[in-house]
């Protein structure tokens, strides 16, 4: 795991260079579009359980995220304006680079939850937390358009629990089984694939 590491932190250096006047460009908007911070920071469980602060462009209003944690759809009234053009880019997520830079993730593994959902979890399904939480998985591309599902559901948070984590953990399990470099950059360009579709 030595190779994944590395990869992981020249690879988020590289990026977060790269991307940094795309980052100072889309903070002005954040901050002229509504009150609050330009990054918004929310607990989630990483390796061994252990809580981390995950990093996102602030997508939401002020305080939104103490109506439900669980994001209903591009159309959520809680979702900014210009929130809305950054979940549908997945451009909410880039901070997420300094979350692998410093160790608490990596590029490829898991979607880390939040401890509400992970104590509905079964002893088998725990072992998503035997490794990294990562930025993308099979699990992210199968659902690329999970806000589309539970926008259209009766009932979003049953759905979410009953249907969409089982599937994700079963498809993050066969990867922690089965991960190696290679599956990890076949995952890398499926999600950029994904992006520019």
């Amino acid at each position: 795991m030595i190779l994944k590491r590395f990869f992981d932190v020249v690879f988020a250096i590289v990026i977060i260079l790269l991307l940094t006047p795309l980052f100072l460009v889309i903070a002005i908007i954040i901050s002229l579009n509504s009150k609050g911070g330009v990054i918004y920071l929310q607990n989630r469980v990483g390796k061994n359980g252990t809580e981390f602060k995950l990093y996102k462009f602030r997508t939401m209003y002020l305080n939104s995220d103490r109506m439900g944690l669980l994001t209903i759809g591009y159309n959520d009234y809680r979702i900014t304006p210009v929130g809305y053009w950054l979940r549908k880019y997945k451009l909410d997520e880039l901070p997420q680079l300094f979350n692998v830079l410093i160790g608490d993730m990596s590029f490829v593994g898991p979607r880390p939850e939040v401890q509400k959902y992970v104590q509905l979890y079964t002893e088998n399904q725990l072992r998503v937390l035997s490794i990294k939480p990562g930025i993308t998985d099979w699990a992210s591309i199968k659902y690329f358009n999970e806000n589309e599902l539970l926008a259209n559901s009766i009932n979003p948070e049953e759905l979410y629990i009953n249907k969409i984590i089982p599937s994700k953990i079963s498809q993050n399990l066969e990867y922690i089984d089965n991960r190696n470099f290679w599956m990890d950059a076949k995952i890398i360009f499926y999600t950029f694939k994904k992006l520019f579709k």
